[in-house]
């Protein structure tokens, strides 16, 4: 199957870049943009096969990822220093055993309270919608968003009331302590009736066990 060049999929003249960075800076979410190399952002961005005039394509291109709230939630993208993985490795499209692939999904962010967010790109019937693995329900849940429109929540939506019950008073110091590739173990589970930001104990364990978890089960 024929692949399309780097130089054939940045779009110079229809760059997506210029209003993603608009549409964060204009954001009420804090954000930090990872650096990426270039030989990483030219070979994601082959390797997925999209184009920069997609919101996808041109954050796989111009960064390493986007670490929103204090770092709670990370926005795949090259990958780089400040990140876990990138949108190649997260989605078995790197060449070398990294994290389990989810058939049908794309893997394009996870956060701190160990939930991911999925591209669906065939398992749920191609709907190219955001699909959101909550750690409450231990479910997919759809977003109903594209994901122009995931990125749009990320900077502007009302992330304090998403994650309502998953937070707790001093969840930003707690975030600043973990090491990268560390997200939250709640106990008792946020999926049981017990289970809360609050209430539950946290201790920190690597987003890679939460994954096969939640991709085993899934």
């Amino acid at each position: 199957m024929y692949s399309l060049s780097v130089e054939e999929l940045v779009d110079v003249e229809n760059h997506a870049w210029e209003e993603v960075r608009e549409l964060l800076s204009q954001g009420i979410s804090t954000y930090r943009t990872i650096t990426a190399e270039p030989e990483a952002a030219a070979n994601t961005l082959v390797r997925l096969q999209v184009s920069t005039k997609s919101y996808l394509g041109a954050i796989a291109y111009e960064t390493g990822g986007i670490v929103f709230e204090h770092g709670w939630i990370s926005l795949l993208g090259a990958g780089g220093d400040g990140i876990y993985g990138s949108l190649t490795s997260w989605n078995g499209l790197s060449g070398f055993e990294d994290t389990p692939a989810l058939c049908g999904m794309l893997i394009v962010a996870y956060d701190m309270a160990g939930g991911f967010f999925g591209l669906d790109t065939g398992r749920f019937g191609q709907t190219g919608h955001i699909y959101y693995f909550a750690p409450d329900t231990l479910e997919w849940e759809s977003t109903e968003l594209t994901y122009s429109g995931f990125i749009g929540w990320l900077a502007e939506g009302d992330l304090n009331l998403f994650y309502e019950t998953f937070r707790w008073e001093g969840w930003q110091d707690a975030v600043g302590n973990l090491q990268p590739g560390q997200v939250f173990s709640y106990y008792p589970p946020l999926w049981t009736a017990e289970g809360s930001g609050e209430l539950s104990s946290k201790a920190p364990i690597m987003v890679t066990e939460v994954w096969k978890a939640a991709s085993n089960g899934s």
